[in-house]
């Protein structure tokens, strides 16, 4: 009896505590983003105290920084952009239409056996559909509802963001004083390599993907391709995607200028191609020397899953969570079986 009210008991327990998650999980989600910008900014927090700055200094240099940079942001660049893409939006299924329109389409278009001007009815229809365009912000952006949400959560994840800064070295000191003496040691190595892995690989997939926006801004503009400052904006968020955010840039960004002409597409294509070889073979491995390697079917099924939870957020964060994960099992769970 006693062993049985004891289970139930239990069971209601984690009913409640799971209730209690899915009801937090907005939070959650803040405390979360607000640790992992964070430890993307550790290292540059760490620049500078190399330096000579204290850490309140550093903190302080950066926070001024950003915030620099986010007020030019809101007043210059975002509502040039925005007001780009909802022009953008609008002309889209008038733009595919003139492309179905052109001799090179049609002449493709007879070798597929009306395959391309199938695919390009499917994508004006779905480019008309606004319920689309709402689908993608909801699951690009997932914080908040509503501008409301979205300003107090960014509010609320900057101010935690500047509290983890202040206070890591703390947070971490108090986190090895809970384990035991014996395995400290280890707990601290895999605390500090974690920490630094996912901060570096964090740092490092905004700095490629910051790249990769101005290298798009830069092409567009040299070809002459409508909205290239709304397809920008876009091509930042879709590279911070794990493995292939890069190759749906390149795919997005060739769409558009093909709709502008063939030639600005053709040149758009293969510029992109070779950015491509230049990112994977000189940017990504000396940006993420020093972040945790994890193998490509992990980073693929990792940011699947976390896409699929949390949208681009999570897909972003997912990879270093299993990158962790995966250290976790090769120095704690191999040498305990090995010892077996």
């Amino acid at each position: 009896m006693a062993q049985g009210f004891t289970v139930a008991l239990g069971v209601l327990l984690a009913i409640a505590l799971a209730g209690s998650l899915v009801l937090l999980r907005g939070v959650a989600f803040d405390v979360f983003a607000g640790l992992f910008i964070a430890l993307a900014i550790n290292p540059l927090i760490r620049l500078l105290m190399r330096a000579g700055f204290s850490r309140g200094q550093a903190v302080l240099a950066v926070a001024l920084g950003f915030a620099l940079v986010a007020v030019v942001a809101l007043t210059l660049i975002v509502p040039a952009a925005l007001r780009q893409a909802e022009q953008l939006v609008r002309g889209l299924p008038a733009g595919l239409a003139n492309l179905a329109n052109q001799p090179w389409v049609q002449e493709l278009n007879a070798v597929t056996s009306g395959g391309v001007d199938a695919a390009l009815q499917s994508l004006g229809d779905a480019a008309g559909r606004p319920s689309l365009w709402a689908a993608l912000a909801g699951g690009a952006i997932n914080v908040g509802v509503g501008l409301v949400g979205l300003v107090s959560s960014g509010v609320f994840i900057a101010v935690l963001t500047l509290y983890f800064l202040v206070s890591l070295r703390g947070m971490k000191r108090g986190f090895y004083s809970l384990i035991g003496a014996s395995r400290r040691r280890t707990a601290i190595y895999l605390t500090e390599k974690i920490t630094d892995s996912v901060g570096r690989y964090l740092g490092g997939m905004v700095i490629l993907a910051l790249c990769n926006s101005i290298f798009s801004l830069v092409l567009l503009t040299l070809t002459r391709v409508p909205f290239a400052g709304a397809i920008s904006l876009a091509a930042f968020f879709l590279t911070l995607i794990p493995l292939i955010g890069t190759v749906l840039t390149t795919c997005v960004m060739t769409l558009f200028a093909l709709l502008s002409s063939p030639t600005a597409g053709l040149i758009v294509l293969l510029t992109m191609l070779v950015y491509m070889q230049v990112e994977a073979y000189v940017m990504t491995p000396k940006v993420m020397s020093k972040a945790l390697h994890v193998p490509g079917a992990l980073v693929l099924i990792s940011a699947t899953a976390g896409g699929t939870l949390l949208g681009l957020p999570g897909a972003l964060v997912a990879v270093p969570i299993a990158a962790a994960c995966t250290l976790m099992v090769r120095h704690i769970v191999v040498p305990r079986q090995n010892a077996r």
